[in-house]
């Protein structure tokens, strides 16, 4: 994860744990997307599309083996 953009779920967010550095996976989306389900530290939680778009986060290209 690289930041959190201003917002009014900043806080919250934060308190979830999504800080910078941290590795986040997104692990199952609904089927319209929305909601989706991300692991960040063992945690699993749900985020809406609204406030994911809050979340930047840089792409590493796993290999499954």
């Amino acid at each position: 994860m690289k930041n959190i953009k201003a917002c009014d779920l900043k806080v919250k967010l934060l308190e979830m744990g999504f800080c910078e550095g941290k590795e986040l996976r997104v692990l199952y989306r609904a089927p319209l997307g929305d909601p989706m389900a991300i692991d960040i530290g063992g945690y699993v939680l749900s985020l809406r599309k609204e406030e994911a778009a809050h979340v930047e986060v840089e792409t590493i290209e796993t290999r499954s083996e």
